[in-house]
This record gives structure tokens, C-alpha cells and sequence, in this order.
């Protein structure tokens, strides 16, 4: 789809032309690589309709785009080969981590929230989509409660480093 074409060369500020399946790509030697390995990438995933989220995913990350197994579930790139989503849910909500820049995963516990948003971050530092993780704590009371720990609220949210006994800013 030309949409596609004109999403690429508007991301990667490069001209391109084409005529039947031959691409000619015209701008800066990296922007230009870049975009064909882009179009190679879409080239494979062309067996069935390609949604403009697929393209800005591949422009926005440096890596490889997610891939799909074939039966269209995602399958993330980990030490383990059998990471993927165990239930209809699962699917849903790696779809959503994979497809917008922010996802809540809200549900009981022992679902698999916190272990497929992490492996999701390992398959993005594989594929070299990211180059670092980092990892936070919630800044307010996340159900738990905190009334036994000593200090008060603000003493107990606020994250402390190991050398300081105070909040530290380094």
C-alpha cells in the first residue's frame, strides 16, 4: 500500500519510488538501509493485510519487529523458546504491550502480568528494539498495606539508596 510508502519516507526522510515490485530508495546511506530493511521485513508479512501499527512499530524500534507464530500469536525472543501467551487474555494483552506505548495490566495475581511484561522487555533488548531496562517501584500504596514498617507514608514510599538513609537523588 502507498500508505505504507509514504509512512516510511516521512519516518526515515527518504524518497521512495517504485514500479511494480522493484524499490528505489533515495536519502542518506543509513535512513536508506534502514528503509530497506524495513520494506524486506514487510515483504515477509505481506501473506495477509499489514496495519499502519505494524509499520510505525518497525520504524520507532532499531530491532526486528515482533514476530508471530503461526498461528498469529505473538512469540517473544527469549532464552526460553516457549514464551508465548498460554490464554486468550495472555494474547490480548501482549498484542496491547507490543502495539501502544502504554499498557495497564490490572487482574488477579498469578496471571502472568509482571512475568510477560518483563519478558516482553527481554525480547525488546534482544532485538535490540531498546538498549536498556529499567526497572521502578510504584511511587504510592499499591494495595499493600504500610503501616508497620516505621516512619511515615512519605518515608516509606520514597525510594532510599543503600549508602544514604535518605532520599537519594544520585
Amino acid at each position: 500500500m502507498d500508505e505504507h510508502l509514504r509512512t516510511i519516507e516521512a519516518g526515515l526522510q527518504v524518497a521512495i519510488a517504485h514500479r511494480h515490485e522493484q524499490f528505489k530508495i533515495d536519502g542518506p546511506k543509513k535512513q536508506a538501509e534502514r528503509a530497506l530493511t524495513v520494506l524486506q521485513a514487510l515483504y515477509e508479512l505481506a501473506d495477509r493485510p499489514i496495519k499502519p501499527d505494524t509499520v510505525q512499530l518497525m520504524l520507532a524500534g532499531d530491532g526486528e519487529p515482533l514476530a508471530e507464530g503461526a498461528d498469529g500469536r505473538l512469540v517473544l525472543a527469549t532464552r526460553r523458546a516457549d514464551l508465548q501467551a498460554r490464554t486468550p487474555n495472555q494474547s490480548v494483552y501482549l498484542d496491547n504491550i507490543a502495539h501502544h506505548d502504554i499498557t495497564f495490566g490490572i487482574g488477579p495475581a498469578g496471571t502472568g502480568k509482571t512475568f510477560l511484561a518483563v519478558a516482553c522487555a527481554v525480547d525488546a533488548l534482544e532485538r535490540q528494539s531498546v538498549q536498556r531496562i529499567v526497572l521502578t517501584r510504584p511511587a504510592v500504596e499499591a494495595g499493600e498495606r504500610l503501616g508497620f514498617l516505621p516512619g511515615d507514608l512519605t518515608q516509606k514510599v520514597d525510594p532510599t539508596c543503600a549508602r544514604c538513609t535518605t532520599r537519594c537523588t544520585s
